[in-house]
């Protein structure tokens, strides 16, 4: 049976810390470039609307939900949805997050891999993800013959977790890349505002890379205690 704190607790604080890291410096950025308006004087929407027309897509509606960065596409519904931050600001930031989302959907709608297999992962990822953590404590807490089978079975589920974090990585970075040219590319914002959103893209794709290594250390975590069990 496995007992008390143990030395690899610490992977788990240095992951916390570098989301905690993450999100704050997304969270100053986004506020900081919140205050700067955009010289076209657009709202979230309206980028939102016009990029999706210039990609030749009109079958995505554009919705409004509660909550601070809180936006997302939903590929089953085909809904963009913006959040009280981006949907009705003029800020170059809305602009940079509406854009962002357009990216999800302009992939979606060219067919990008990247997406396609994210989107087969979610159904057994949510299974894994239900499953992982109550095999592992079994596993570590019982002596059995068994035990084992229960703690390998969750390491494996909870891989399918940090597959799925390490498959989000190019699927966000892709969709901030897309972003970045429409917004340049199409005039709605100026060189100096482009830049600036891409420093509100940079700071939101860092959370993603921060929620991967904190599941990965955690998942070598479960490992070495695992490897610790079967001495």
């Amino acid at each position: 049976m496995y007992y008390g704190m143990d030395p690899t607790y610490i992977l788990v604080v240095i992951g916390l810390v570098i989301c905690l890291l993450a999100s704050a410096k997304m969270k100053s950025t986004f506020s900081k470039y919140s205050k700067v308006r955009n010289h076209s004087g657009i709202t979230g929407r309206q980028a939102a609307e016009q990029i999706l027309r210039q990609a030749g897509i009109y079958d995505v509606q554009i919705e409004h939900i509660a909550g601070d960065l809180t936006d997302h596409y939903d590929p089953r519904s085909k809904v963009l949805r913006l959040s009280d931050a981006t949907y009705n600001s003029v800020s170059v930031a809305a602009l940079g997050v509406a854009a962002h989302e357009c990216g999800h959907a302009i992939q979606h709608d060219t067919g990008y891999a990247p997406l396609q297999i994210r989107g087969a992962l979610v159904p057994v990822v949510n299974f894994g993800s239900a499953i992982a953590w109550p095999l592992i404590l079994i596993g570590l807490f019982f002596n059995s013959q068994s035990s084992m089978l229960f703690l390998n079975l969750g390491i494996l589920a909870f891989s399918l977790a940090v597959l799925f974090q390490i498959v989000t990585l190019p699927v966000e970075f892709n969709a901030s890349s897309r972003a970045i040219r429409i917004l340049g590319g199409s005039g709605i914002l100026y060189e100096d505002e482009v830049n600036a959103t891409k420093k509100v893209l940079f700071a939101a794709a860092l959370t993603y890379v921060a929620g991967a290594v904190s599941a990965a250390l955690q998942l070598l975590r479960i490992i070495l205690l695992a490897n610790n069990r079967r001495r």
